[in-house]
């Protein structure tokens, strides 16, 4: 009788964030290099899906390979980036919707509005969840944000398709390569700190609306009123710095016409205030990771918001 062996174990894939990232990007370039030489339309789902898709999915992948308890499962990453992300922009659109109108405080109520469905959405859909570690709060908060800024792209790439000259597949290239860019930096950022410190006040079967938890709401609302004001900020203080627009007569009336110097002053000014906000955020969710790693944090106290139907 021949001696039987163990099976060879699968070989484990060390960073399968990274595979991830380079086989979605190699498909992205792909479908983009076909669809310019083609012109075929029923390619741009595919490329607005990936292009949306890829860097979110990316780092949730990354992400899910620091968590801190074997709660945290595929299933219910999957679950978070995609029902979490759904229900964010449609609770977000409805909102905005009804409450906000053209003012000074738009900004900021698009921020309060926003973050607050983000949460709402994570304490659902994590609110069967025994063990709350801080780290897992803020990996899942990542993931419903991930999934909230992949859908967001998705809409924004798709309305760049659309120009007063036709189809514009430049457009929409362009605009997915930005947001591609700053999307680490966004929703998924915001998110993630507000499910570290939700996790961190919370019981087994309450999550706790304390003061610190209301202060990190306002304070992640502000970044987020600040992230989407850089524009306008910039393009103010341009003009103030410049002494104003230069104007052209045209048949329709008068056209702004900015030199190259406000360009390109505008164009630092933006990339320099994305920039603050981004590393404000950063340095906020690294300290607050550095902090769950040190001794048990005391008892929260607040008010008690029922998460798991009692007996179950």
């Amino acid at each position: 009788m021949a001696p039987s062996y163990p099976a060879p174990a699968a070989p484990m894939i060390r960073r399968p964030w990274l595979r991830i990232f380079w086989v979605g990007l190699a498909l992205w370039l792909a479908t983009v290099v076909v669809i310019f030489l083609t012109g075929n339309p029923n390619l741009v789902p595919t490329l607005v899906l990936l292009g949306s898709f890829l860097v979110p999915v990316t780092f949730v992948a990354w992400a899910f390979q620091r968590r801190e308890t074997g709660e945290l499962t595929p299933a219910l990453i999957l679950n978070t980036f995609l029902a979490g992300g759904v229900l964010g922009v449609l609770a977000a659109s409805l909102l905005e919707s009804y409450l906000l109108r053209p003012s000074w405080w738009l900004f900021l109520g698009v921020g309060l509005i926003e973050e607050a469905v983000k949460l709402a959405a994570l304490a659902f859909l994590t609110r069967h969840l025994h063990l709350k570690a801080p780290r897992d709060g803020m990996i899942l908060g990542a993931s419903v944000g991930f999934g909230f800024a992949a859908l967001e792209t998705a809409g924004y790439a798709f309305t760049a398709l659309f120009t007063v000259n036709g189809l514009s597949l430049t457009q929409l290239v362009q605009t997915e390569l930005l947001r591609s860019v700053i999307a680490p930096f966004g929703h998924g950022l915001w998110t993630a700190i507000l499910g570290g410190v939700l996790f961190s006040s919370s019981t087994r079967e309450h999550f706790l609306i304390t003061g610190r938890l209301i202060l990190t709401y306002l304070g992640v609302s502000l970044l987020h009123a600040l992230w989407d004001a850089t524009h306008v900020i910039a393009l103010f203080l341009t003009l103030l710095l410049t002494g104003g627009e230069t104007y052209q007569q045209t048949p329709q009336g008068w056209l702004a016409r900015p030199t190259s110097g406000q360009v390109a002053l505008f164009t630092l000014l933006e990339w320099v205030g994305l920039a603050v906000v981004s590393l404000v955020g950063v340095l906020w969710l690294w300290a607050q990771a550095r902090s769950t790693r040190r001794a048990p944090q005391a008892p929260a106290y607040g008010w008690r918001v029922p998460i798991r139907p009692p007996g179950t």
